[in-house]
């Protein structure tokens, strides 16, 4: 039964496995390139498990930032967690001891996979999603410390390998689409990241957009609710 609940939660991840490989080879190449060894890459990816915001800290590591920008930044980066993580609490909520650590490594695609609330029939249902959270983290691991290897002794340019982060976002955008019929969300989702962009800017669009695609999602529920 055990290895059974292990092949089907990594089956479920390997979408994920052949995206994170590839973005953590990414960051590890880039952390590097920065003078880092791999014992950076490592810890970052064990302790932070952040893909976007690992790539930031890049950057912030190299040019010596100070702690609270390093704070600021990381909630900024990061703030989206606090809005899409809503819809999963009652999911996570009987958890057990498996809780703090399927919190700890919320990331955008293991949400993807877990944000139905499904789990395969005759199985341990919040097993299955640790064991789903943990195989993405450590694809994320080996990709960062794969990097890191690599970057030691194949010198190239990294120029543009920060796209490779929008990439998989685009992909999961795409599976979720193509896996369900109503597509209400996902244009509420690009509609108000459109409006929110135009608004902002580049540089400030995102929390704003976060907070009116919840708002507008919030009323849309409440509404189906009361009919």
């Amino acid at each position: 039964m055990k290895s059974e609940l292990l092949k089907k939660a990594f089956v479920k991840t390997l979408p994920v496995m052949a995206g994170y490989i590839v973005l953590g080879i990414g960051f590890g190449i880039l952390l590097r390139n920065a003078g880092f060894q791999v014992g950076y890459a490592l810890a970052m990816s064990l302790f932070i498990y952040a893909g976007s915001m690992q790539y930031v800290g890049v950057g912030l590591l190299a040019g010596g930032a100070s702690v609270l920008s390093a704070i600021l930044t990381t909630v900024m980066v990061n703030a989206r967690h606090l809005f899409y993580s809503i819809s999963i609490i009652e999911t996570y909520k009987d958890a057990g001891k498996y809780k703090p650590y399927m919190i700890f490594s919320l990331t955008d695609e293991t949400y993807s996979l877990l944000c139905d609330g499904t789990a395969p029939e005759g199985c341990d249902a919040n097993r299955y999603r640790f064991l789903v959270t943990l195989f993405n983290h450590c694809y994320w691991m080996t990709g960062s410390v794969l990097g890191s290897l690599l970057g030691a002794v194949l010198p190239f340019s990294t120029a543009g390998i920060e796209f490779s982060m929008t990439a998989l976002f685009i992909a999961s955008f795409t599976e979720q689409w193509m896996s369900t019929h109503d597509h209400i969300p996902a244009l509420i989702g690009l509609l108000s990241t459109f409006v929110c962009l135009l608004l902002f800017g580049s540089e400030r669009f995102l929390i704003p957009a976060m907070i009116l695609m919840t708002l507008t999602l919030s009323l849309l529920k409440g509404q189906e609710e009361r009919s």
